[in-house]
């Protein structure tokens, strides 16, 4: 087993928690500027608020909710490419994840243009297929 293949996904688990508390410090106090009746706070989901609170703001909830879609594959073929091995190649295509991510979250959070928000998806996900592959080729 290769455990220092398991510390990418340990360090993108800490930044989606890092994103959460960016989240939270943000919208919690846009939220209580809207003194919104208690009946009406009921139900409802995080993208509700689209339009209610500043874009801004909600930025980093939906870059978030991001980083509970895709990387939940990345730690599966973390996790595979851990116990089959992985190769010092398969170790820098994690960092590099995990690293285009950070950036990714960072331009999502704070300036969000799309193109380039879809350039570095678009990077991060073709990493992600490289080691995906690798898992794939480690277990057959």
């Amino acid at each position: 087993m290769n455990i220092e293949m398991l510390a990418p996904a340990a360090a993108l688990a800490v930044w989606s928690m890092i994103m959460l508390l960016w989240m939270a410090a943000t919208r919690l106090p846009a939220l209580a500027k809207l003194k919104m009746p208690a009946e009406k706070s009921r139900g409802g989901r995080g993208c509700d608020l689209d339009g209610v609170i500043a874009d801004q703001i909600q930025w980093k909830a939906h870059n978030y909710t991001h980083l509970m879609e895709q990387p939940t594959v990345f730690y599966v073929v973390v996790v595979i490419l851990a116990f089959t091995g992985g190769s010092q190649l398969d170790l820098i295509l994690a960092w590099s994840y995990v690293g285009v991510r950070v950036v990714h979250s960072f331009w999502q959070a704070l300036v969000n243009t799309i193109p380039i928000r879809l350039m570095l998806f678009t990077i991060s996900s073709l990493i992600l297929l490289a080691m995906s592959v690798h898992a794939l080729l480690a277990t057959i």
